[in-house]
């Protein structure tokens, strides 16, 4: 089976059946909040007087539904969630934001989308909800340079999931959410018999079956669990060994130097050789990651979801950096190259006739430094940062960039 399978993803939006695709998808959306209520402000405004709660069962019960099949699929192996975008984490910008959208929420009765829900059936309400909204974002993006560095800092986590948070499988993260959403789902109807005076035994006896089958899933996402590396290789390994053999993700020295002046790139390098050897001599602004330690960077990778961000793998040969490029394959990041011959093959160019920098002249064994030092300099070394204008190499182009997952918007139901 191809991972993930191609079904799964959209490629491009250039194909003409994606916008019928997303035409269907926003009509449903559609749909079903106006038959949920949504477009009524006074419906919405309710659940903050406990008396009508539809708004907390319907946008949490898609919640759950989502979050179950997402990584329900993506257990069986049908879906790769390193390729979905997750929007990354700034907690205090996320707090203020909440806050001022919460207090908007129960003066205007809406939130953003429920609000075009409204106005598209003609409720003046909506249609000053609008316009109010794209009064703020003006303004927003009128005083943003003012306040940008906390905007852009504070509270800053990257890709972070509760998983990740709470340092306990995916599928236990997935049943606590799915039982405390059932339990908010009691706990609503509670409110709404009190404060609603709601007779509950009018209520569809599907629901409880609809909370049975959730539950139900919760429990099977925990049994099926996620794959593991191992397997993720396993699904990935015929084309990326190719991929190695071929040479096609090993760059060359000159194309890793031109690429690092070149002002639109993002060059992430990683040294992944143990901290002895990185201090004798590495390339400057390489970052020391020993082998272990690489798949701890994969969230922040991943996070940077940038269509110019490279990253090189480097290590004294090529033995270690492969391994590296395995493992983030494996968890999908894009645009990760090996250099080629690694530093080895850098000094060899660039450092060759450099004092201090002597080639070992007896057999070393793989993967291990050709080279003593005079000192432990680290990227002192004038080859650690050779002058682009001063070198004209020959060489393949390997870089392809790509760019696997879109950004997604926020907003609410």
């Amino acid at each position: 089976m191809q991972f993930p399978l191609p079904a799964f993803m959209v490629v491009s939006a250039a194909n003409p059946w994606t916008y019928l695709v997303f035409g269907l998808i926003g009509f449903a959306f559609g749909f079903t909040l106006e038959m949920s209520g949504f477009g009524d402000s006074k419906k919405l405004a309710a659940q903050f007087y406990f008396t009508e709660m539809t708004v907390l069962k319907v946008m949490f019960t898609a919640i759950v539904t989502a979050m179950v099949l997402l990584f329900g699929a993506s257990g069986l192996g049908i879906l790769n969630f390193n390729l979905v975008w997750v929007n990354p984490t700034y907690l205090g910008p996320g707090i203020l934001g909440g806050l001022i959208m919460g207090a908007g929420f129960i003066v205007g009765g809406f939130c953003p989308t429920t609000s075009l829900a409204s106005a598209s059936t003609g409720k003046i309400d909506g249609m000053f909800f609008i316009g109010g909204g794209l009064f703020g974002a003006f303004l927003f993006g009128e005083t943003e340079k003012y306040f940008a560095q906390w905007y852009n800092t504070a509270g800053y986590y990257g890709r972070l999931t509760l998983d990740q948070v709470f340092h306990l499988p995916v599928g236990v993260v997935v049943a606590m959410v799915v039982f405390m959403a059932l339990f908010m789902f009691w706990g609503a109807e509670q409110l709404e018999r009190i404060f609603g005076k709601k007779d509950l035994k009018k209520e569809p006896k599907i629901r409880r079956v609809g909370a049975g089958l959730l539950a139900a899933a919760a429990i099977a996402v925990i049994l099926i669990g996620q794959p593991s590396a191992a397997q993720k290789w396993v699904r990935i390994a015929e084309a990326k060994t190719a991929a190695l053999n071929d040479r096609s993700v090993q760059i060359h020295p000159g194309e890793l130097l031109v690429s690092q002046a070149d002002q639109k790139l993002n060059i992430v390098m990683l040294d992944v050789r143990s901290e002895a050897d990185y201090n004798l001599f590495h390339i400057k602004d390489a970052k020391n990651v020993p082998l272990e330690g690489i798949r701890n960077l994969v969230p922040g990778l991943l996070s940077q979801n940038s269509a110019n961000t490279i990253v090189v793998l480097m290590s004294n040969d090529e033995a270690a950096a492969s391994e590296a490029w395995k493992v983030l394959q494996t968890e999908s990041v894009p645009n990760v190259y090996i250099l080629e011959g690694g530093i080895n093959n850098w000094i060899s160019i660039f450092g060759k006739d450099e004092a201090g920098i002597t080639p070992i002249p007896a057999a070393v064994a793989d993967d291990q430094l050709r080279y003593s030092f005079a000192a432990a300099l680290g990227d002192r070394y004038a080859a650690s940062a050779p002058a682009p204008y001063e070198w004209k190499l020959e060489y393949t182009p390997r870089i392809q960039l790509q760019r696997l997952r879109n950004l997604s918007g926020g907003g609410c139901g």
